[in-house]
């Protein structure tokens, strides 16, 4: 798993890395360039979903895991200032829950996020941003099971998030996106009425996508 998250992560990095090469020397405004108060940016990506997962109580003797995801997320953001903006983030994946005992089956995720960002150089092509803010975690179609039972979690999951981001304007409405977000989530299980711990997931989210402004 942690091969996959620093996979993830170096895939994040040389991609964010490529985007300020390829921009020009100067990142300075051109006429059309640009984001400001008011805009809507709409983004469409393509996610890897690398939980850090640990879990304690029987969760954690057992080794319990769960495996990486690569799904479409769409994300929403409204510039309240030149520089502040709101974005709400919506994707939803079916994560494998595995363990030293084997797998223990299927669960939905769907975690929109809603953060406060802060985006440098607005008046630019090369625009990176940082985020902050939170996660409501729902999970939903619950396949678990251990030793012929059903495993049965919590629902509901809050926590933090954070981002950092940067978008590559190629025309006057359109632009490239690479994201890296860091979410905490978790559950706590139980086995025929027994709680056998909690599990945190908290996944590194690495995002590659396209994006139009309005």
């Amino acid at each position: 798993m942690y091969k996959a998250i620093r996979k993830a992560a170096a895939t994040a990095a040389l991609t964010m890395g490529a985007a300020f090469l390829a921009a020009p020397a100067s990142a300075a405004g051109s006429p059309g360039s640009g984001i400001y108060a008011g805009d809507w940016l709409v983004r469409l990506r393509a996610i890897e979903i690398a939980p850090d997962a640990r879990g304690n109580g029987t969760l954690g003797a057992i080794g319990a895991d769960v495996n990486n995801a690569i799904v479409p997320e769409l994300d929403f953001t409204y510039m309240a200032t030149n520089n502040i903006g709101v974005e709400l983030i919506l994707g939803t994946s079916r994560n494998q829950v595995t363990s030293n005992i084997g797998a223990l089956g299927g669960v939905g995720v769907l975690p929109p996020t809603l953060l406060l960002q802060y985006h440098f150089n607005n008046a630019g092509r090369v625009r990176p941003y940082v985020g902050a803010g939170i996660n409501y975690t729902l999970f939903y179609n619950n396949g678990l099971h251990a030793g012929g039972q059903s495993v049965s979690i919590d629902n509901h999951s809050w926590g933090p998030a954070l981002q950092f981001g940067i978008d590559f304007q190629v025309t006057k409405r359109i632009f490239v996106n690479a994201d890296i977000k860091k979410i905490w989530m978790r559950t706590d299980a139980s086995l025929g009425g027994t709680p056998i711990g909690t599990l945190h997931i908290d996944p590194l989210v690495v995002g590659l996508g396209v994006g139009m402004k309005f």
